[in-house]
């Protein structure tokens, strides 16, 4: 069994997850400023930081064509310092969020490819490993999808569990 493998079919399904989620949100859930964080907000942070942990390392990363400074960020404020105030009021739509998602996923698939699971994580903030940066981002991923969610059951939209992407034994 290939550990590479196995990574790439848990991302996979994590994403089709999250692209379910994105497809089935009513626009007035989408960009509703009731929650701390939108709905569209926590889908491009989910996705940004997805992106960003399957590159070999953070000098590897190019942002998507779209990105926009600081909307990585939750909670209004840097999570770094100086923990500047950020300002995020133009919201991406669905299907800007599904291009992007798109982007992703075709990088897992080259990155993962060649991925060397003993090498450091990359990321000098994340002071361990690369298979472990992948558990680790996978588990930040289902956080948010589960968030996503939560909301979309509460307006009686349901989200269908996805175990993995293809047979990782082939």
């Amino acid at each position: 069994m290939q550990t590479t493998a196995i990574i790439n079919s848990q991302f996979h399904a994590a994403l089709d997850m999250l692209e379910q989620t994105i497809q089935s949100c009513p626009d007035t859930l989408w960009d509703d400023g009731t929650p701390k964080n939108k709905t569209w907000h926590i889908a491009y942070h989910s996705l940004f930081y997805v992106h960003l942990y399957i590159q070999p390392t953070e000098a590897d990363f190019a942002p998507w064509a779209k990105h926009r400074e600081n909307y990585n960020s939750m909670g209004g404020r840097l999570p770094y310092p100086p923990f500047d105030d950020v300002v995020i009021d133009e919201p991406y739509t669905q299907a800007e969020l599904l291009d992007y998602l798109a982007l992703v996923r075709a990088d897992v698939d080259r990155c993962t490819a060649d991925m060397d699971l003993d090498a450091p994580s990359g990321f000098d903030w994340l002071p361990f490993g690369k298979l472990e940066l992948q558990f680790y981002s996978l588990r930040h991923l289902m956080m948010h999808i589960g968030e996503i969610a939560d909301r979309l059951g509460s307006q009686g939209i349901d989200v269908a569990w996805q175990g993995a992407k293809k047979n990782i034994d082939d």
